[in-house]
């Protein structure tokens, strides 16, 4: 994916016809196209923070028996 959406684009079709194009996109696309497009969901959906921010620390601690 590249620097958003293209809006003349428009693709319509059941869930199961998208996912498939979905995954046929996937399976051709390099590496760094798939990170590519993995950052952009992250972004959509987490905001910009979430790929250019550090990830948290989270410390659990288990008590022992």
């Amino acid at each position: 994916m590249h620097a958003g959406i293209d809006k003349k684009a428009i693709s319509i079709g059941t869930f199961k016809e998208l996912e498939e194009e979905d995954i046929r996109y996937l399976s051709k696309a390099t590496a760094a196209e798939k990170f590519e497009t993995i950052t952009y969901l992250r972004e959509c959906f987490y905001g910009h923070e979430a790929t250019t921010g550090r990830l948290q620390r989270v410390y659990t601690v288990f008590k022992r028996s």
